[in-house]
């Protein structure tokens, strides 16, 4: 059963933190991971096994998962919450997206303002965006645009080296059911990217934290570190890093 107080409890905040401080709280806390899927574990979106994996369980998950389970935290807040469909860009990076409902997302009202609110996309923006601000939005050193396309907006990241499309979204009102087709297609289909490797990756107050196949990748700021990790060390850099046992 949802218990909000668990859940606040889990990503170390305050019942009257703010947006802003609840969403960066979650990216530090709950770690973005597709490992049920390698272990055959189906991935269901009603709210009790959402709350029982993340919370109870101490778990992390993938976006239908992270974004499905603190829209309800931010509505038991008290915030007018709106899932919306994205597509991710194409990892070949030109210039094509995802099928709708590739990405889970949430449009979120507070102190009269749209927020872009994401907490299911791995290495994304830590503070929500002004959904309607077409103008540079820096966060936490990273710069980021909404760019109208169309009847949809365009994410765009800035990456040092120059801007890149996150992904394409629709501002349709959705249901967290309406992304059930998809959520089963990345356990399953060979040619999705969580069904190809094993991921688990989690922000920190100085960079972020990433464990991929064969390799621990530690970043503080602009120094990445990436150590070795073979398979039987896997668990105890699950459990050190992310306070996952499997």
């Amino acid at each position: 059963m949802f218990d909000a107080g668990r859940y606040l409890e889990r990503i170390g905040a305050w019942p009257d933190a703010s947006l802003a401080a609840l969403h960066r709280a979650h990216l530090e806390s709950v770690p973005f991971e597709n490992l049920d899927i390698h272990l055959g574990r189906p991935i269901r979106l009603d709210v009790d096994s959402l709350f029982d994996k993340i919370v109870a369980r101490r778990r992390g998950g993938f976006c239908y998962e992270l974004n499905g389970l603190f829209s309800r935290l931010l509505a038991s807040r008290g915030y007018a919450v709106t899932p919306l469909s994205a597509q991710v860009a194409s990892e070949q990076k030109n210039g094509t997206f995802g099928p709708e409902f590739d990405h889970l997302t949430l449009q979120v009202e507070d102190g009269g303002e749209r927020w872009l609110v994401d907490v299911g996309f791995g290495d994304g923006f830590l503070e929500p965006l002004r959904l309607d601000d077409r103008g540079v939005q820096t966060r936490c050193g990273h710069d980021f645009r909404l760019v109208p396309e169309g009847e949809r907006l365009i994410l765009w990241r800035d990456l040092g080296a120059g801007w890149e499309a996150q992904y394409s979204l629709s501002l349709v009102p959705r249901a967290l059911g309406d992304f059930t087709g998809m959520c089963h297609y990345h356990q399953t289909a060979p040619d999705s990217f969580f069904t190809q490797k094993r991921l688990c990756t989690r922000a920190t107050p100085s960079g972020r934290v990433t464990l991929k196949e064969g390799a621990l990748v530690l970043t503080q700021g602009q120094e990445k570190q990436e150590v070795p990790v073979e398979e039987e060390a896997r668990a105890r850099a699950l459990a050190e890093h992310f306070g996952i046992q499997l």
